[in-house]
């Protein structure tokens, strides 16, 4: 199933997030293969980060919140709201994702 993961950061955690980003990233390296899609929220300026939204495969809800409970940005502290959802996507993407090869 995946599970979609809502995670808006505290106010004022900009350099928290970025000097953690690394190994945010290298924590998302690991479950790569069964990633929809991640990236981070923005602004409407698309610059600044406010947090993140991902789209994982995970065998249940447990698995899902045990494997957020130890990603880098939520051990920190950084998100101020977590949000985890069941998804299912009926829709094909067009808009924003490269096309499948």
């Amino acid at each position: 199933m995946i599970y979609l993961f809502r995670l808006l950061d505290k106010p004022g955690a900009t350099e928290l997030r970025r000097r953690l980003r690394p190994q945010h990233k290298a924590y998302l390296a690991g479950v790569a293969e069964r990633i929809a899609f991640a990236g981070p929220l923005t602004h409407d300026d698309g610059e600044q980060m406010i947090g993140s939204v991902l789209a994982i495969d995970f065998a249940s809800r447990e698995v899902a919140q045990a494997w957020l409970a130890d990603e880098p940005f939520t051990r920190a502290g950084l998100y101020a709201g977590v949000e985890i959802h069941a998804f299912v996507n009926l829709w094909p993407q067009k808009a924003g994702f490269p096309p499948a090869s």
